[in-house]
């Protein structure tokens, strides 16, 4: 009932947000004379943020289209790779014959889409080959498709690592790295071929016992029938997957707000002050963070509950009693693929150490085969987005990747034995010569 109030109530702001945009639109326009007056820019400013408050805020886009490689420009293209009910597997192909560590980022199913982690994608771009996770509303995923938990979040990440090939590594940002350290376990007690080459966990709630933050304390401080009375909710008869229980993304923004709500009152008084003033690179700041943050998605209900009860409640992973289709997770038998763990020093999402837990999980490992990155003075979201994300986190997440890459490692050790490359040469001899 709460999901119907809101689409009524979103649906009765229509008429005041169309008066309010073309109002806005007037006293912006060039050729109105009242646009160059403070009580136009007031006029403007106040129809602005009644239009953004009361808008839904639709899916961005990566809108990467240019890398730099080599200090070269080169053309980027999103390919659609592998489509299953819940994900998109996308890839930012480029327009590069070099031939680089194939990345797989898992972005966090956790209300916002996986264009929050641009900035992660765009550092990486250089020197990778992006493969990410692009996780479909699930408002918008017809209920006759069937659940999806963590159980299938964990397949679905086995999956597109058998899909992917060997040689893969893999990059989980906050909340996927569970499921992820759970389906590397799960392939590495198979003997799977396509077991990753490296796991880089950042942020993740791996062990959610250790420094517990404000998200963890509210995880614990109520039982899961509260969860399932009081956040699930039945997507509306207007939307695709109509019927189907959700915890909707309405629900989850009011969340994030509520932890630093001042913080964003302030931002949104800047905003209205900066448009009076006619400051328009700030405004435009504001409404660059802003329509990502706002955008948010639904997520399935099954997955929330059980990642609320295995993660927060249960602590399964660092207790040794997660189970996925019956079969023990177990880290320690993860020997072939190197480890890395991010954390940010700031983190009142993932508190340090949480994370930092798999390393003591994956007991199997050499130190050769395993990185801890402590970043100082960021919090959560500086560890994948940001000045110091680029600058000395990607450096150390990157060199990690490369040391552990079969491909580049084999090329390495040709070029030790042919120094001059003359095989190449060979190589293409024989091929310029007639059958």
């Amino acid at each position: 009932m709460l999901y119907d109030m809101h689409e009524i109530h979103h649906a009765a702001l229509a008429p005041l947000r169309f008066c309010a945009e073309a109002m806005q639109h007037f006293y912006t326009n060039p050729w109105v004379p009242a646009a160059y007056t403070r009580f136009g820019r007031t006029v403007a400013a106040n129809c602005e943020l009644m239009e953004r408050t009361t808008r839904k805020y639709k899916k961005p886009a990566f809108g990467l289209s240019t890398t730099t490689i080599d200090g070269v420009a080169v053309a980027v293209r999103e390919e659609k790779v592998l489509r299953t009910d819940f994900c998109t597997l996308l890839r930012f192909a480029r327009d590069t014959q070099r031939q680089d560590p194939r990345l797989l980022i898992v972005a966090p199913m956790s209300g916002h889409y996986a264009t929050l982690l641009r900035g992660t994608v765009e550092a990486l771009l250089p020197e990778h080959d992006v493969y990410i996770t692009d996780w479909i509303d699930a408002r918008e995923v017809p209920k006759r498709k069937g659940s999806f938990d963590l159980d299938d979040y964990t397949d679905l990440v086995a999956h597109l690592l058998r899909h992917l090939g060997p040689n893969t590594h893999i990059l989980a940002v906050c909340q996927p790295s569970v499921p992820v350290l759970a389906a590397v376990a799960l392939m590495a007690a198979d003997n799977d071929p396509c077991q990753p080459a490296t796991m880089t966990l950042m942020g993740g709630p791996i062990d959610t016992r250790i420094n517990p933050t404000k998200v963890n304390e509210f995880a614990t401080s109520r039982p899961l029938s509260w969860f399932s009375s009081n956040v699930i909710h039945s997507v509306p008869v207007n939307c695709q997957g109509r019927g189907r229980a959700v915890y909707p993304g309405f629900l989850q923004l009011t969340g994030f707000m509520s932890m630093n709500l001042d913080k964003h009152v302030d931002a949104h008084v800047k905003l209205y002050q900066n448009l009076v003033k006619g400051d328009g690179e700030s405004a435009e700041s504001h409404r660059e963070f802003y329509d990502e943050y706002l955008s948010v998605m639904d997520m399935p209900a099954e997955f929330y509950l059980q990642t609320i009860k295995s993660v927060f409640q249960d602590h399964a992973l660092p207790s040794g009693t997660m189970v996925s289709r019956g079969r023990p997770v177990d880290p320690s038998l993860i020997k072939k693929t190197a480890l890395m763990t991010v954390e940010g020093e700031k983190d009142d999402i993932t508190g340090p150490g949480q994370c930092l837990a798999a390393q003591t999980l994956c007991s199997s490992l050499p130190d050769s085969m395993r990185r801890h990155h402590l970043q100082p003075k960021v919090g959560h979201y500086g560890i994948f987005n940001g000045r110091r994300w680029r600058e000395e986190i990607l450096p150390n997440v990157s060199e990690f990747i490369r040391s552990h890459d079969h491909a580049v490692l084999a090329r390495k050790a040709a070029e030790r034995h042919d120094p001059f490359g003359m095989g190449v040469v060979v190589r293409r001899l024989r091929q310029m010569l007639p059958a």
